[in-house]
């Protein structure tokens, strides 16, 4: 018979010639289990996603209360769903109140697609503007945006008139001009290796974006809902944008992405062309009711406010000379090797102490530590020990 393993090789289609491969029967908490019954701890939350850990009972709740009312029904935006205007309605109620009506996606990179149409549509321009380093989803809009060429060239020709600045340059800001329509910027730049940006850039960015009348989009895909230490990374420095990007951790696990704007400037889908934006599975009323879950657990259980000092556990206990930097916000952390062979040797040391951990895509000698928000601070400070043991074993 043939195994499962090699159905999956056969039969998936792959990402990369050497695909990690762990055969998951099981996922509770801040745990998975593969056939074997060797539990890891997730120190990836699943790239960011699974906040709330895995399968928090009150988001199952909300799966299997809306799984038997109903799935999908309607292309999304024709129906009252119940579901997506309890969700829209509580993101408006988190945020300043110029961001108050959310159209719903499948994922991140379709959020950044309709944020893209939305600020060409809204300002009758064509440059779009992103930053070295800065990853927004693998779709072709924003594979364009996307600030590595490595990952770009073989797609090309991409869309064209967009333009990279460096990340964290003041000066680069000046090149934000009537032209442009818009700029899309990460509070903390996740694929880059959790690079935070300087004190002041986000407002120095806002205010050039003011001047020259561009729109300001602020992708808090793996930022929003917590991971920061604020519900959303913009509040460290107060700066409001135009357009907001969610995905990841706002779903509780299930598949969900949106874009926050102004109802005045969401009411540009209606008309010339009608229908401007459309999705037949966005905000599906299962994935709708699991964020909302989501949203209200983080609130209640006081989540956000826990992450300041598991960011303090891991910043006093995961220190080992090959660490070069320990850099990040919250618990978006990267721990930083000189190369990338040790980075990867320690990331498969690490499973076999039974830890999750990864890379990023545009910093490959850095360890990604971006636990679920509710991580027994025990356990965390159990983790960074083994993960410096698995350090030990690879630099000797």
């Amino acid at each position: 018979m043939i195994s499962q393993r090699q159905l999956y090789l056969n039969h998936l289609a792959q990402t990369s010639p050497a695909p990690l491969a762990l055969e998951i029967v099981h996922a509770e908490d801040v745990f998975l289990t593969d056939t074997s019954g060797k539990k890891y701890v997730d120190l990836i939350a699943g790239i960011s996603v699974s906040s709330v850990g895995h399968r928090h009972p009150r988001v199952v709740d909300a799966i299997k209360s809306q799984a038997d009312q109903y799935l999908h029904v309607m292309v999304y935006g024709e129906y009252i769903l119940s579901p997506q205007v309890k969700l829209a309605t509580k993101i408006a109620s988190l945020l300043p109140a110029s961001l108050n009506a959310t159209y719903f996606t499948n994922s991140g990179a379709e959020a950044t697609e309709g944020a893209l149409k939305l600020a060409k549509r809204l300002t009758g321009r064509s440059e779009l503007i992103s930053f070295v380093n800065a990853y927004h989803g693998s779709t072709h809009g924003a594979l364009s945006i996307m600030g590595n060429e490595y990952f770009k060239t073989a797609y090309r020709p991409l869309l064209p008139d967009t333009q990279l600045l460096a990340f964290n340059s003041f000066t680069d800001l000046e090149k934000i001009t009537t032209r442009t329509a818009c700029v899309v910027v990460e509070p903390v730049q996740g694929e880059a290796g959790a690079v935070v940006a300087t004190n002041g850039f986000l407002a120095a960015l806002r205010k050039r974006c003011t001047e020259t009348g561009t729109l300001l989009i602020f992708d808090e895909i793996q930022t929003g809902f917590g991971r920061t230490g604020k519900l959303f990374g913009f509040q460290h420095e107060e700066v409001i944008p135009d357009i907001i990007l969610f995905a990841k951790g706002i779903g509780g696990g299930m598949p969900i992405g949106a874009f926050t704007s102004s109802h005045e400037n969401m009411l540009a889908f209606t008309e010339n062309p009608v229908l401007g934006h459309i999705t037949t599975f966005g905000g599906h009323p299962v994935s709708c009711a699991a964020a909302l879950a989501t949203i209200n657990i983080i609130e209640e259980e006081n989540l956000v406010a826990g992450v300041a000092s598991r960011e303090t556990i891991i910043r006093k206990h995961l220190v080992h000379p090959a660490i070069r930097e320990l850099r990040g916000r919250g618990l978006l952390l990267a721990a930083i090797f000189e190369h990338a062979e040790i980075n990867q040797r320690v990331i498969q040391a690490c499973l076999k102490r039974g830890i999750i951990t990864d890379w990023f895509l545009f910093c490959d000698n850095g360890l990604r530590i971006a636990p679920p928000l509710t991580i027994d601070e025990n356990l965390l400070r159990d983790c960074c020990l083994k993960i410096v043991d698995a350090i030990r074993e690879v630099v000797a």
